[in-house]
């Protein structure tokens, strides 16, 4: 998902700064890498602050993908990609404003759910499943969107709204990781206008196929 903004200059309850904190420095150095001290030194709180509103540091994953995503939410819902009159047109309008995002330093446009996902899958299910709800939450907001596309151009090949949904989120995280192993931002944005191209393929606008 985006890329939310750093620590806010007025700085607002402990347990607040402890959730941008982890928004900004797991995404940088990853959920093992960042310690409880790395935490309380970002959000400028103490240990002992820490553990009076998180019982782990597990627990403050589960709240830090929770915080993104009502961080995130508010932001996709007044992104411009909702204008176009027709709903494939939002779709690839999504596809655009999401390779658009992509700026800044790689910790800044990468996403803190997929970050975390892809290191705690397997040792903590409670951190996974945050992240899940979270990233298949967001997938679920293009749903209407693309049914709508399929209904509008007589679409009606075996695949759903909600496989292409999900699979614009896995190009999305796929992209991010290229982007951080080749430390280069543009492999994403690569990514995405393959992404692009594909779904004119699957909605047949050929004459925008050799884009």
């Amino acid at each position: 998902m985006p890329r939310p903004t750093k620590l806010s200059p007025e700085r607002g309850s402990a347990r607040t700064r402890l959730l941008e904190a982890a928004r900004d420095v797991i995404r940088a150095k990853g959920f093992a890498a960042t310690s409880v001290d790395d935490l309380c030194r970002a959000a400028d709180v103490t240990k002992g602050a820490f553990f009076h509103h998180f019982a782990s540091k597990e627990a403050l994953g589960v709240a830090a993908a929770e915080f993104w995503t009502k961080e995130v939410t508010p932001f996709f819902a007044a992104a411009p990609y909702h204008e176009p009159a027709d709903a494939l047109d939002r779709v690839l309008a999504y596809v655009a404003f999401r390779k658009a995002i992509i700026a800044g330093d790689l910790f800044e446009f990468t996403c803190l759910v997929g970050t975390m996902a892809q290191e705690v899958h397997a040792s903590a299910p409670d951190i996974r499943d945050a992240c899940g709800r979270s990233i298949f939450g967001h997938a679920a907001t293009l749903e209407a969107d693309i049914e709508q596309a399929r209904q509008d151009r007589g679409i009606t090949a075996d695949w759903t709204a909600e496989s292409l949904a999900r699979h614009t989120q896995a190009v999305l995280q796929g992209g991010f990781v290229l982007a951080k192993a080749g430390n280069d931002p543009d492999l994403a944005r690569e990514s995405l206008d393959h992404l692009d191209r594909y779904i004119r393929h699957l909605f047949h606008v050929a004459e925008d196929l050799a884009a």
